[in-house]
């Protein structure tokens, strides 16, 4: 298991505008981050459509995080690119299972066990631990 390569470049775009002390455009975070331009923008979106991210416009524009790092976690940055986490589709209920598998949905309860910890460990992580 592993998260999307967009969510790895999300959490880069988040360190990076956490390291700095000012905006920063898309341009250098895009050349900061290693993610390309036209990538750094959509996910950008994303993020200031999560309020993780405050997009500024002009020639003095750019980005910042929307609060301090303290208060922004990896779980935040995650859903806001993949959505919910959970191990398997079927323990969300936007995903009810429609497979009736004899014996199969005995691993429902383990998979939810798990999704929770791992939803849990995320939360804890927040930004200020990494910068």
């Amino acid at each position: 298991m592993h998260i999307t390569q967009e969510s790895d470049y999300a959490v880069r775009i988040v360190y990076t505008l956490g390291q700095s002390e000012t905006r920063l455009d898309a341009k250098t975070i895009s050349e900061k981050t290693g993610v390309t331009l036209r990538f750094s923008l959509k996910i950008l979106n994303k993020l200031v459509q999560n309020e993780i991210v405050k997009s500024y416009k002009g020639a003095k524009g750019g980005y910042v995080l929307a609060r301090e790092p303290k208060y922004i976690n990896l779980k935040q940055v995650i859903e806001a690119i993949e959505g919910k986490y959970a191990l398997v589709k079927c323990i969300d209920s936007d995903f009810p299972c429609t497979q009736n598998i004899e014996g199969f949905c005995k691993f429902k309860k383990e998979f939810a066990r798990i999704s929770h910890q791992t939803n849990k460990e995320l939360e804890q992580l927040t930004f200020d631990k990494f910068l």
